[in-house]
């Protein structure tokens, strides 16, 4: 770079007039130079430099479908990583074969291929004991039947955890138990009455079944999902950490299929989160960026005191507006995204204005640093009376004492609005546009001046996306979003969510209704 930012600090507009022809040639040389520079700095990313991938935007991955056709299996969580299809890595037709035509590239499935030999799991601990299923009326005349009858017809082997989980996860001891089914005879009308495991029944956009007929219990399957989403570990991590230390091997394909089963059984807690957030008196909102398979999605979140909301979808006014409600009361915390500005009692947050304006502080244009040194002036002025009047006795009317400089600000503000620094245009638009939101907190110094609620309850979340790089099915994302939904509400609760998960999915396999959660203790 032939200017650094020191000179680029001094030159102005008004400053080119003393130059002669040929040092604005040089100066114009210098200042081509640099912007090429900037723009091969700006385009460099994973794929043509040294830089990480996780350091691309998450726009920057494939949208198009088809290209998800050679990725890895269903079970692994880091997608991206392609196989080699028979087209990529194929030859050109022969001479022996004029007529055969290339291979075109076909989408490739996740999980097993047709004509594939299939694995099934082995039984390789011992079985701490059998639990039968006997029918215990009649189904036909309500006669009840005797045990001494039942004749087996079919069983399956469950692993499960030996743990008191409210203790703190200690002692973990996995047990298997033979489950049989089968039927009874009647003594009094002769009918026979078959049990059968049970089962929710067929619910739509879920493709995953929930049924007792599966090898993994629910206290296991709640470890499961702690692993994935709380340890942040992938399908070959969980399947390494229960070889190693509970001895129990799962396929990928079964770890997977436990989330999305554990997913779909706390789907009707849902609605009780809504309605939870919609009587809030507060809320915090915000949201960022979420990857499905190269789709570009957003992964919202609506906090309160006692419930974390979390959504996946499209940055839509839609998908907030049916969160909240057309008629949400509450105060409603949030950034500047223009979706927020149709909820009458908001709130903007000071920290990114705060943000901003200390960029503006040190940005090299000088108008641009003029209008945010004053932004930030005032910022910081109003936050040291807020806090001091929240400490203070009631009745400090700050909208008052800050009028006049208010006024002048907002004057600012009109004055830079059509300033020819984008930067310091978009701020001064913002001021401007959410002048009731930003301000509204000098006349009710009791609510909050930043966003944090919701920038932490995001945080873990947007690691976990960095290390797994999102989903990679419809289905995934909104298993993961009600998963979050609920632990992350069991935390706010101060109750352990995984004895709760564990209730949820005993009940939900049975087709009965999920228990309720946890009132806050």
């Amino acid at each position: 770079m032939h200017l650094n930012d020191f000179d680029l600090r001094q030159l102005a507009a008004r400053d080119l007039g003393a130059l002669s022809v040929a040092e604005k040639d040089q100066l114009l040389k210098m200042l081509l130079s640099d912007l090429l520079e900037a723009q091969e700095r700006l385009r460099a990313n994973s794929r043509n430099s040294s830089r990480p991938p996780s350091s691309d935007p998450p726009w920057s991955g494939p949208r198009n479908p088809a290209s998800r056709g050679a990725a890895a299996t269903e079970g692994s969580a880091e997608a991206g990583k392609g196989a080699t299809t028979q087209a990529e890595a194929g030859s050109s037709p022969t001479a022996a074969e004029p007529n055969r035509k290339p291979v075109a590239a076909e989408r490739r499935k996740p999980g097993r291929q047709p004509g594939a030999p299939g694995h099934s799991r082995t039984l390789t601990g011992p079985v701490a004991g059998t639990i039968t299923h006997f029918p215990e009326a009649c189904a036909l005349c309500g006669q009840g039947l005797s045990p001494s009858g039942f004749v087996a017809r079919t069983g399956f082997y469950v692993l499960d955890l030996k743990t008191e989980l409210e203790a703190g996860l200690r002692g973990l001891q996995v047990l298997q138990h033979k489950h049989l089914y089968g039927e009874c005879r009647c003594e009094r009308c002769g009918h026979l009455t078959r049990t059968e495991p049970e089962r929710s029944p067929a619910e739509p956009h879920w493709k995953v079944a929930l049924s007792e007929w599966g090898c993994v219990g629910p206290t296991l399957m709640s470890l499961i999902v702690c692993l994935s989403l709380r340890m942040k570990l992938s399908r070959r991590g969980i399947q390494e950490f229960l070889r190693d230390w509970l001895a129990v091997s799962l396929s990928t394909s079964t770890l997977n299929r436990c989330l999305h089963e554990t997913g779909r059984a706390v789907e009707p807690l849902e609605q009780a989160l809504v309605d939870e957030v919609r009587q809030a008196a507060q809320a915090y909102a915000d949201e960022t960026p979420w990857k499905e398979w190269g789709l570009l999605l957003w992964l919202w979140v609506i906090v309160t005191p006692t419930v974390s909301l979390y959504l996946i979808g499209y940055r839509t006014a839609e998908l907030i507006e049916n969160a909240l409600g057309a008629d949400f009361s509450g105060w409603l915390m949030s950034d500047g995204y223009s979706v927020y500005r149709r909820f009458h009692h908001r709130l903007r947050c000071w920290a990114h204005l705060l943000r901003k304006a200390r960029g503006l502080q040190e940005s090299l244009h000088a108008d641009a640093r003029a209008f945010g040194g004053a932004a930030l002036a005032l910022l910081n002025a109003a936050m040291v009376a807020v806090y001091a009047a929240r400490e203070g006795p009631p009745g400090v009317s700050l909208a008052e004492s800050f009028r006049a400089r208010l006024e002048d600000f907002r004057s600012l503000c009109e004055s830079h609005r059509a300033s020819p620094h984008e930067k310091t245009r978009a701020l001064a638009g913002e001021f401007l546009n959410d002048w009731e939101a930003v301000w509204i907190v000098l006349s009710h110094p009791y609510l909050p001046l930043t966003n944090n609620e919701a920038e932490r309850a995001l945080r873990h979340w947007v690691i976990l996306r960095r290390i797994s790089h999102g989903t990679r099915t419809p289905e995934g994302s909104r298993a993961v979003a009600l998963l979050a939904s609920v632990i992350e509400t069991c935390r706010k609760r101060n109750h352990l969510p995984w004895p709760y998960l564990a209730q949820v999915i005993a009940a939900r396999r049975k087709g009965q209704p999920a228990p309720p959660l946890p009132v806050a203790a």
